[in-house]
């Protein structure tokens, strides 16, 4: 009886997973050449990339807009296509050397016009990621204001995707769990570790404060600087970027050299 519950159950998932996989392949829609020139102009990343490259970013970037949906929060009145465009494209970013990742698990993006109350923990936020919930949390006002200043490390959509990717590697029910090669994540904590003591003792780095917090912050940030000050973070600690490259399966510098 178990196994004929457990083949039916089997069974049952197989068919679930088509009939999402199927809902997202009709909501799939080509990105127009307005759409693209809007990454082109926005969104450095992609404007770097080679034509081969591109068409892979675009095309994962169909995905995740397809997958997710996107909701507006407190006084925001709609989204956007460009929010769409930009939140996506940040997604892609972080996690284009991982092309079958798309962060399932987080089927929602609330997006608040600037920093909101949470209810949960009395405290104003940026931005938020709940795997309880399967949702992430942006402010637009603090999200644009990363791009502004592509150069300073600090950007509210690297961060919470980071975060969001973190926990995707470890929620088993969607086949999309451990991506990350534990060995390579071993090699990035050992470094990670070495740049959070230096923070707690007070010594120059490259990192702000906030990234000795815990384990979980640091990959945050430490994927803000990697991302938007690649040069400086290599030139700062070969060890730790390169650890980064291996783990992430791929290389900024090296992508923006291939045009």
């Amino acid at each position: 009886m178990f196994i004929l519950t457990h083949l039916f159950f089997s069974i049952g998932e197989v068919f679930y997973s088509s009939y999402k996989n199927l809902k997202v392949r009709l909501a799939k829609k080509k990105l127009s050449e307005q759409d693209k020139n809007i990454l082109k102009n926005l969104f450095p990343y992609y404007a770097k990339l080679n034509s081969s490259h591109k068409q892979e970013f675009i095309e994962k970037v169909e995905w995740f807009i397809a997958e997710k949906n996107f909701l507006p929060r407190g006084e925001l009145r709609m989204v956007t296509q460009e929010m769409k465009l930009l939140i996506s494209a940040t997604a892609v970013m972080v996690t284009f050397g991982f092309p079958g990742v798309t962060l399932k698990h987080f089927k929602k993006i609330l997006i608040y016009p600037d920093s909101y109350y949470s209810t949960i923990n009395k405290q104003f936020h940026q931005g938020e990621v709940n795997p309880k919930l399967g949702i992430i949390v942006l402010s637009w006002e603090n999200f644009v204001r990363g791009f502004i200043d592509l150069q300073d490390g600090i950007n509210l959509g690297i961060h919470e995707i980071a975060h969001a990717m973190k926990l995707e590697n470890q929620i088993h029910y969607n086949s999309e769990s451990n991506f990350f090669n534990p060995t390579l994540w071993g090699r990035y904590a050992e470094n990670a570790a070495v740049e959070i003591e230096k923070i707690l003792n007070g010594e120059e780095t490259i990192f702000r404060s906030s990234a000795a917090n815990n384990q979980h912050e640091f990959f945050a940030v430490a994927l803000e600087v990697f991302f938007e000050r690649s040069a400086e973070l290599k030139s700062y600690n070969l060890r730790l970027y390169q650890s980064l490259v291996y783990l992430l399966k791929q290389d900024p510098i090296v992508l923006a050299r291939e045009v």
